[in-house]
């Protein structure tokens, strides 16, 4: 047996006073109904940023929106899980999970704002992820060491909510906050350009030669001489006369060494038809 336990039999005549108030024993260092008091204001601030969340993954639009909807989206289900939690733990505690949505605005520490742009929406979730930070360091303080069960899912959440801050601060280097333009060139926003402006749009390659193609065809045009009017085009070779030229010259060749067999190709072989 533990050496702190000094009587069993009084701390079960404790354990059976109050039975139905469950895991909350006369030990409970905190005022019970202002610990759910204050767990029903972080689970309808939880609800409100779902909502938030839920509504800026469905709205949002632009090219950087694809991305982003799904961050959103992950976000949302995050939040959601916390509200499971806290809801889970205000029962725990004997109290009542407060859903009422006429009451919610005014429970929650955030506020619901929907935004104009991708660039609002970012940045009205981050103010609240950076409002419930503030806010769930708070009542890790408040629970302490008298309840270390709701302290340490706090802690858990705030990991959570830091990691969200975190991430919408890496978006607002995406989009300016204030303008909603882009900060910076896109990789993509280039491809998405021409394909808007249709199949016929040129190419980097086409519109504009790299120096090294220019170097090349410039080199060419001053070491081969230019086309002149009146000339047939054909190659020359290396004495400067052209190929056609040397093709007849060994076909004249050719007839005058084969004596008869030139002749026998060229003459005709039958005879006349006499009238």
């Amino acid at each position: 047996m533990p050496q702190f336990v000094e009587n069993v039999q009084e701390l079960r005549k404790r354990a059976i006073q109050k039975i139905e108030e469950g895991p909350v024993t006369s030990t409970y260092g905190l005022d019970k109904d202002k610990a759910v008091g204050l767990l029903n204001e972080a689970l309808a601030t939880e609800i409100v940023c779902v909502l938030r969340y839920m509504h800026h993954y469905l709205m949002a639009t632009g090219v950087h929106a694809f991305s982003i909807r799904d961050e959103f989206k992950e976000h949302a289900d995050a939040e959601r899980e916390h509200a499971d939690r806290i809801a889970d733990r205000i029962q725990e505690l004997g109290g009542v999970p407060d859903f009422n949505p006429g009451t919610l605005v005014q429970r929650s520490a955030t506020q619901y704002v929907e935004g104009e742009n991708l660039a609002d929406m970012i940045r009205e979730d981050l103010i609240a992820e950076r409002i419930v930070i503030d806010v769930y360091r708070d009542l890790i303080r408040f629970f302490g060491e008298k309840d270390p069960t709701t302290r340490t899912m706090f802690e858990e959440i705030l990991a959570d909510e830091e990691e969200h801050a975190n991430d919408l601060t890496d978006l607002l280097f995406i989009t300016n906050p204030t303008t909603g333009e882009t900060e910076g060139e896109d990789p993509g926003t280039e491809i998405y350009g021409r394909v808007r402006q249709g199949r016929g749009a040129p190419t980097r390659s086409e519109s504009k030669p790299a120096q090294g193609q220019q170097q090349v065809r410039q080199d060419r045009e001053e070491t081969e001489p230019a086309h002149q009017p009146g000339t047939t085009g054909r190659t020359m070779n290396r004495r400067g006369r052209n190929e056609a030229d040397t093709e007849d010259e060994l076909a004249a060749g050719a007839g005058q060494s084969g004596g008869n067999r030139s002749e026998k190709i060229t003459r005709p072989n039958r005879k006349k038809r006499v009238a």
